[in-house]
């Protein structure tokens, strides 16, 4: 399926905006909308080919700047050691308040997209971007969330706060849930992969995890981390959750509207 893709700048209550990158299909018609989350590096390289992959699929994917407030606009942060402080050091200054007023603002902004079916929204992110989608399952209208090696959620790291209490408030979670673990990953060991599990179980969430013989951002395509094989195996597995789902929300909706 041929995209279009461009950056906007998502509108914000107090005055600013999001620097956001939009890729959708070319051909006009109603599609679901995916929030998508970064890693800590934004809007590099091998995120916006992330989207771009996804909107192929049939979606319309929303990739927000996770940082709007501390840096300038349109900044990817570099895959190097420098970088790596920097956005760690960005996402420590992040209270989490922040973050879930943009997860909000971002959804909205979804909601009201002439290409975006109504009531098919969606979520997904990788690293800190696992975790940010994570809590953006917890909106009601979120339907379906694929988090990929999320970082923070079994530990309660997440911003400038001590624990925000995500994996606490699992039980909000109404939607699907997908959740894609490497298991050489050492910010999420085997112990609290299954700690999230029981909690998610307890809670009565609708959830499956799949874990890969892979490192941590084993999917971003730069670095000896890269895992191409389980990549395309991950992604394959993120379209069947996203169609599967979204198939059974558009035919609610044209049920509903037909009965109207």
């Amino acid at each position: 399926m041929i995209i279009t893709s461009e950056q906007v700048d998502v509108g914000t209550p107090d005055g600013g905006f999001i620097r956001t990158f939009i890729a959708l299909p070319k051909s006009p018609g109603k599609y679901p909308g995916l929030l998508l989350y970064s890693d800590i590096f934004q809007l590099t390289g091998p995120m916006v080919r992330s989207c771009a992959r996804l909107a192929g699929y049939g979606f319309v994917v929303a990739a927000p700047e996770i940082y709007r407030r501390l840096e300038p606009p349109g900044l990817a942060i570099p895959f190097d050691d420098a970088g790596r402080t920097r956005g760690l050091a960005d996402a420590g200054k992040t209270p989490v308040a922040h973050f879930d007023a943009d997860c909000r603002i971002m959804l909205n902004y979804l909601k009201e997209h002439p290409a975006v079916w109504p009531g098919a929204l969606g979520a997904g992110g990788f690293c800190i971007g696992g975790h940010l989608a994570f809590r953006a399952a917890m909106h009601k209208d979120v339907r379906a969330t694929a988090c990929f090696y999320g970082t923070g959620i079994h530990d309660g790291k997440l911003g400038s706060d001590a624990d925000p209490g995500s994996l606490q408030r699992a039980g909000e979670i109404s939607g699907e849930l997908l959740l894609v673990w490497g298991a050489l990953d050492p910010h999420t060991p085997a112990a609290g992969r299954a700690k999230i599990e029981a909690r998610l179980q307890a809670a009565g969430v609708n959830f499956a995890q799949s874990v890969y013989e892979a490192e941590h951002a084993f999917m971003r395509d730069e670095g000896p981390r890269y895992d191409a094989e389980a990549t395309d195996r991950a992604f394959a597995e993120m379209i069947s959750f996203f169609r599967r789902v979204f198939n059974a929300a558009t035919v609610q909706q044209s049920t509903i509207h037909a009965n109207q």
